[in-house]
C-alpha cells in the first residue's frame, strides 16, 4: 500500500468488515467507548512517525505485544490512542491474513494500513552466513557463534564435516539447523565425490570417503591455486605407494594448535620433530582425520589426481608451486624459492 493518497482523493478511513458491527458489539459498551476515542486518532492510511527506512524483529505474541514492540520501534505513536488504534484496526481486518514473527523492513513514515500489510504478507529479512573453505570445524563454529539472528547454541562439529558455502537464513532460525543443512551438504558432495571417483588413479590407495576427506582436506590446505590440486594430490598418492612420509605442514600445524590451523609463529624444526599422530613427518601413512572442511575443487582433485610421477613440490614464492619428480629437481626448486625471497625487498632486512 502507499504511504499516501493520489491528489484529488479522500484520505481512505478504517471500514469496517461487513458484520464488524455485531463483533464489537459482542464486547460490549467499552469496546465501543474505545473505538470511538481511537477514532480520532487520525486515517488508516495517514503517515506514520517512522523518520528513516529500519528493519525491525516483531516478536511472537498477542496483538498487544507485538502493538507494544511497533511502538517501542518508533513505527507507530507510543501514545495510547495509537496502540488501541492499530489494535482495533488488526482485529477488524483479521481475515487479511495472520500477522507473523518475523524480521522485516519498515519503509520511513509507514502508515498502518502498510504496517498490518507488512506484518501479513512482508518477506523476511534474508542473512547470509559465509563458511569459506579451508577452515577448522573451530573456526566455522566461531563464525556460527557470531551469525547474527540466530539463536541457539552450535552443535559439536566433527572436523571436516561441514560443506564451505554461503547459505541465506532468517531471523529465528537456529545455529543447529545451518550447521545440520552444511553437513548434509558436505556428506552429499562427499558421497558423490567417491561415486565417481577414479578408481585406478586411486590405486586401492584411498579406501573409504572418509580417507578421500582426509587426503581432500590436506590439498586444500596446501594450495590456493585450483588447478595445482590434482597434482598435489598425484604428490601424495604417489608418495603413499612408495611407502614415502606426506610431510605436510598443514597436517603439522593441525596437531600442534590442537585443532585451530593456524600459529602464531612460523613453523620451526623443532615443531617438525614433535611426535603427534598429525605430524606426517614422524607418522607413515595418512593423518588420523581431516585437518579442514575442504571444498569442491579440492575433492574432486582428491577423487581424480592427475597423472605423473611427481614427488615433492615447493611454493614458488608468486602464489603457485614447482612440481619435481627427483630430489635433485626439488632442491633446484627450493634454491630458486630461496633467491625468489632475497630478491623480495621486504625480506632484505
Amino acid at each position: 500500500m502507499s504511504e499516501g493518497q493520489p491528489d484529488g482523493e479522500e484520505p481512505r478511513k478504517l471500514v469496517l468488515p461487513p458484520k464488524a458491527g455485531r463483533k464489537l458489539a459482542l464486547f460490549g459498551a467499552p469496546l465501543l467507548l474505545v473505538a470511538g476515542l481511537a477514532a480520532g486518532y487520525g486515517h488508516y492510511t495517514d503517515p506514520g512517525p517512522l523518520q528513516d527506512e529500519k528493519t525491525f524483529v516483531i516478536p511472537h505474541g498477542n496483538n498487544a505485544r507485538v502493538t507494544k514492540a511497533l511502538q517501542d520501534d518508533g513505527i507507530l505513536s507510543p501514545t495510547w490512542a495509537s496502540g488501541t488504534f492499530f489494535r482495533i484496526a488488526a482485529f477488524l481486518t483479521h481475515r487479511d491474513g495472520q500477522i507473523h514473527a518475523a524480521e522485516l523492513q519498515f519503509p520511513a513514515r509507514v502508515s498502518v494500513a502498510h504496517t498490518l500489510e507488512i506484518l501479513r504478507h512482508g518477506k523476511p529479512v534474508s542473512h547470509q552466513l559465509t563458511v569459506p573453505e579451508g577452515l577448522t570445524a573451530l573456526r566455522i563454529a566461531a563464525i556460527l557463534n557470531k551469525a547474527p539472528a540466530l539463536s541457539g547454541e552450535v552443535p559439536t562439529l566433527a572436523e571436516g564435516s561441514v560443506f564451505p558455502q554461503t547459505i541465506s537464513y532468517v531471523w529465528g532460525k537456529t545455529r543447529q539447523t545451518l550447521a545440520e543443512k552444511l553437513q548434509k551438504m558436505m556428506a552429499a558432495k562427499l558421497a558423490a565425490a567417491w561415486d565417481g571417483r577414479n578408481v585406478e588413479a586411486l590405486d586401492g590407495l584411498i579406501q573409504s570417503p572418509q580417507e578421500l576427506l582426509v587426503l581432500a582436506s590436506l590439498i586444500e590446505r596446501e594450495t590456493a591455486v585450483p588447478s595445482e590440486r590434482p597434482m598435489v594430490a598425484r604428490v601424495f598418492l604417489n608418495r603413499l605407494k612408495l611407502g614415502m612420509r606426506l610431510q605436510t605442514d598443514p597436517s603439522v600445524i593441525y596437531g600442534l594448535s590442537n585443532g585451530a590451523g593456524t600459529l602464531d609463529a612460523p613453523l620451526t624444526h623443532e615443531d617438525l620433530q614433535t611426535p603427534g599422530p598429525y605430524n606426517t613427518y614422524l607418522q607413515a601413512g595418512l593423518p588420523p582425520g581431516p585437518i579442514c572442511s575442504p571444498g569442491p575443487t579440492s575433492l574432486d582433485a582428491a577423487a581424480h589426481p592427475a597423472d605423473g610421477k611427481m614427488l615433492y613440490f615447493v611454493a614458488t614464492g608468486t602464489g603457485g608451486h614447482n612440481f619435481a619428480e627427483t630430489l635433485a629437481d626439488q632442491d633446484k626448486n627450493i634454491r630458486a624459492y630461496r633467491a625468489h625471497l632475497s630478491a623480495t625487498p621486504q625480506n632484505q632486512n
